[in-house]
């Protein structure tokens, strides 16, 4: 249920609605846009009515939710969540489409500080990268932990560039919390609740991904969790999901992407590398992606994708991102949306030699 205020509604009126739906046992979720509030509510409203709250002072009206997601549905904000990083430079869910770029592991410090300028060099807005990575087989890499956030933070203060990686256990969120901009929520973890309650519950930007074999209602339903405590800065990042084809890692679910645009107003990242697994194909479906509606790109990019100890294969060089950040602008424009071109402020040449020194 959602308790729609009148455009000016005052403080005080939407504090009479929370004291009104805490007094009936209601949790409320107060939603802020930018022409009128919306009080969700949530909670075992079996017996709650709407006439209470109708009857209220700065009420236009209340409304049941039929979807069992309450706060990421359209209904409960018809407005498009904004998330705004690095005070206001970078933004996902208005006009602009950001680009995360990076490798998939952390290896090394130089090899991510080399990635870092080459992709923001290219006009990526964002540096993704590793620090702890879910493997398949436990004797594959997986990560280098501390000391893999530790590097990343170092290339961002060299960039400027925000940086995103996943966080895996309960336990580690404070940690990568305090080095991250933006908490990244795997596709092995979509229904790890305990993760999400507790991610929930900081002030970080969340990316969710689809689970592999997650329905867009499951995938939803998690992103509840995380807002549901506390946390409304959450993005939902397709990525592919497993069916009966082989021929690629992943069914990249394009659907999707319009999907959720029409149905939450939460911003919806892309994820061609993950969705393909073949970097041949992520140019392809990274055009169609931002066609297709989406206010971000994830893209995996290594300086020798050959000799990546993960994900080399749907890896792309530094000089194959320029050329698809180049094709990305023309389609972006086509749409009526634009990739900005990042500002280089930085003596990449000067950096990379005292690094590989």
């Amino acid at each position: 249920m959602v308790v729609i205020m009148k455009p000016g509604a005052t403080a005080a009126q939407i504090g009479a609605v929370i004291a009104k739906a805490e007094k009936l046992g209601c949790q409320t979720h107060p939603i802020y846009g930018e022409a009128r509030t919306v009080v969700a509510l949530v909670g075992d409203l079996t017996q709650i009515t709407r006439e209470p709250f109708d009857a209220l002072d700065g009420v236009a009206k209340t409304v049941r939710i039929q979807e069992p997601y309450k706060l990421s549905s359209r209904s409960a904000r018809p407005e498009n969540t904004i998330i705004e990083l690095a005070n206001g430079q970078v933004v996902f869910g208005g006009p602009e489409i950001i680009v995360m770029a990076g490798p998939c592991s952390v290896e090394s410090r130089q090899q991510i500080i080399e990635t870092a300028i080459a992709v923001k060099e290219a006009g990526a807005k964002v540096l993704r990268g590793g620090a702890f990575k879910p493997r398949t087989s436990p004797y594959s890499f997986q990560g280098h932990g501390l000391k893999g956030l530790e590097y990343l933070a170092e290339a961002r203060e060299i960039t400027g560039l925000p940086i995103i990686t996943e966080v895996m256990t309960v336990q580690t969120v404070p940690m990568v919390a305090e080095y991250t901009d933006i908490l990244q929520i795997g596709a092995r973890n979509m229904q790890n609740y305990g993760l999400l309650q507790a991610v929930g519950k900081t002030n970080k930007p969340v990316m969710l991904k689809r689970g592999m074999s997650g329905t867009i209602k499951e995938w939803l339903m998690c992103a509840e969790y995380i807002l549901s405590n506390g946390n409304s800065n959450v993005m939902l990042c397709e990525r592919g999901i497993r069916t009966y084809e082989t021929a690629t890692r992943n069914t990249f679910d394009l659907n999707a992407v319009p999907f959720i645009k029409e149905t939450s107003h939460l911003p919806v990242v892309a994820d061609p590398s993950h969705g393909t697994g073949l970097r041949e194909l992520v140019p392809a479906m990274a055009k169609a992606s931002v066609a297709a509606g989406a206010d971000a790109l994830i893209l995996e990019v290594h300086p020798d994708p050959d000799k990546a100890v993960s994900d080399g294969r749907q890896s792309l060089t530094p000089a194959m991102f320029e050329q698809l950040m180049r094709d990305l602008r023309r389609v972006a424009v086509a749409v009526d949306r634009y990739i900005g071109e990042a500002p280089v402020n930085i003596d990449a040449a000067d950096v990379l030699e005292r690094v590989r020194g």
